[in-house]
């Protein structure tokens, strides 16, 4: 008996030949015939054809050390084989970037897959009110490929050059090159410290020249904008920076 029903033609897989493509906002399709992508570690929901995974952890001896030290890091996965990989993260939304001969600094929970041309590392950030929090640190990916991130809801990408730009260190995505990030501390004054404040005491201030993507949501915490020597789960910007 024939099946009824828009099911199987509004969600029909869609034919591409690009190696990333977007099935809708929140799956990605990656076409092995590219060659091997990393991935997030289990975030596979299906695949076609003959897929291999090894799970690399942390990305092997040097970033295992760094996340222990950090904080920051992503468990990855190596994929290789022929034929279609869909990918997810509990269903956020799902952003593709090409990158030629160029890098980004991105939350390390935000980070979903790349292409395996793409160097990838956990680097520290510059930033001159860094130091109070102990250090940041961000997941680095360079050169040239395809990168795929994770953001829960529309992101906006923030002109920086176009005038100060200040963020919540929680919504911030990733930073293209050629932006500059520091760390503004806003208390208020002692009545704000007292009576409880806004809640907004540290906020990122970007300048230079290049876009700072931000999502509608405070609530990246764990593998992103850590700082050195405090958990995920602590107070003030030590819980909620990293990289």
């Amino acid at each position: 008996m024939p099946l009824h029903g828009t099911l199987l033609e509004e969600f029909k897989e869609k034919v591409s030949t690009d190696p990333f493509s977007l099935q809708n906002k929140k799956l990605l399709k990656i076409n092995m015939g590219y060659g091997p992508v990393w991935a997030r570690t289990g975030s596979m929901v299906a695949y076609q054809g003959d897929v291999r995974f090894e799970n690399k952890g942390s990305g092997g001896l040097g970033k295992m050390f760094k996340q222990a030290v950090t904080g920051e890091g992503v468990d990855m996965m190596q994929c290789t084989g022929s034929g279609e990989l869909f990918v997810a993260d509990f269903a956020t939304e799902v952003q593709v970037l090409y990158l030629e001969n160029d890098s980004l600094s991105v939350n390390g929970a935000n980070v979903l897959a790349f292409s395996s041309s793409i160097e990838w590392d956990i680097h520290r950030i510059q930033a001159r009110g860094a130091a109070m929090t102990g250090g940041l640190y961000n997941v680095s990916l360079r050169g040239t490929g395809y990168v795929a991130v994770t953001t829960k809801g529309d992101p906006v990408a923030l002109d920086v050059a176009s005038a100060p730009t200040f963020a919540d260190a929680q919504a911030v995505v990733l930073w293209t090159s050629g932006v500059t990030m520091d760390i503004r501390v806003d208390t208020g004054g002692l009545k704000s410290l007292v009576r409880g404040g806004t809640g907004e005491t540290f906020q990122m201030a970007f300048g230079g020249q290049g876009y700072v993507v931000v999502q509608p949501s405070e609530s990246v915490v764990t593998g992103g904008h850590q700082a050195a020597g405090q958990s995920s789960s602590g107070g003030g910007l030590g819980g909620l920076l990293g990289g």
